[in-house]
């Protein structure tokens, strides 16, 4: 084993890692919650921003932008919300880093080359997969449901005699509904967006393969199914739409764990620990297996 391959030296007791353990975890708790009272201040311009998806289809049907409280306390809870989620994303790097920190000194040089790509993309494929919720699916989902207002004709209609006015169901919206709906959109794809970064670190460990993958296709496409159904509404559009974008990260894994197995076998024959014969011999196993 080379200088360079070696682990840190960090030979501490058990009980000066739970100390560091917590030191971090405070970090992490003050770096939160300092985010989230940043977000308090300007908690309503953020909850303007979250509420440019429902303004901009309600625009379109020629119908003001409101919301309502329907409790004393419903504000301040929106608020909170909003702080809540704005705090872990700017705390995020932050936390990030100090669980990097915690576990780095027990890694490999060469294990820490490997892990690191995977802490830089995790962060960037949840921005991405919110951004693609709040951007595409938000808007499509509102249209979707407000598609189901009925707007009162002009004039009054005559039932048994009597005069009574047309029936109208427009929308007027709870603020916290709204805005729980929308997380829940945000959240959701945030995290189906992760699923190749966790497919590829289980391939890059050995935890799974390629060929595996592959083979649990048809359980993997009922389950994207069942996960559409639980985690969205229940509108088949962005049902559809969740499971077109989840099945793609998964077939995108699939690609991505065999490059990570090439990878590893151009490394092991570079290295010569790896027996061309001997895989030619269990190839032929195989195929006669399959016969």
């Amino acid at each position: 084993m080379t200088k360079t391959d070696e682990i840190e030296d960090s030979s501490a007791p058990l009980i000066e890692h739970l100390a560091e353990l917590r030191t971090r975890l405070i970090h992490c708790v003050v770096a939160f919650l300092v985010g989230m009272i940043i977000c308090f201040t300007v908690a309503t311009p953020l909850f303007n921003f979250l509420t440019n998806p429902l303004c901009e289809v309600l625009a379109e049907r020629g119908q003001d932008c409101g919301l309502i409280f329907i409790s004393p306390q419903e504000g301040f809870f929106v608020a909170i919300k909003v702080s809540l989620l704005g705090g872990f994303i700017l705390a995020f790097p932050y936390i990030g880093m100090q669980m990097w920190r915690f576990v780095a000194p027990g890694l490999y040089r060469s294990e820490k080359n490997a892990f690191l790509p995977f802490m830089l993309a995790s962060p960037f494929m949840f921005l991405l997969g919110a951004s693609f919720a709040f951007y595409v699916v938000t808007p499509l989902a509102y249209d979707f449901f407000l598609g189901f207002q009925q707007f009162g004709a002009e004039g009054e209609a005559v039932v048994e005699g009597a005069t009574a006015a047309p029936l109208s169901v427009v929308f007027q919206g709870s603020a916290q509904e709204y805005l729980n709906l929308t997380i829940k959109f945000i959240v959701a794809f945030g995290l189906c967006f992760q699923l190749p970064v966790l497919l590829t670190l289980m391939g890059k460990a050995g935890l799974v393969t390629a060929e595996g993958l592959g083979s649990v296709r048809k359980y993997a496409v009922v389950a994207i199914l069942v996960l559409a159904a639980l985690v969205t509404p229940p509108d088949v559009i962005t049902q559809v739409i969740l499971f077109v974008v989840v099945y793609g990260l998964y077939e995108i894994s699939i690609f991505l764990v065999a490059r990570v197995e090439k990878k590893r076998e151009e490394q092991l024959r570079a290295d010569g620990y790896y027996d061309d014969e001997e895989e030619a011999d269990e190839e032929i196993v195989r195929e006669e297996d399959s016969k």
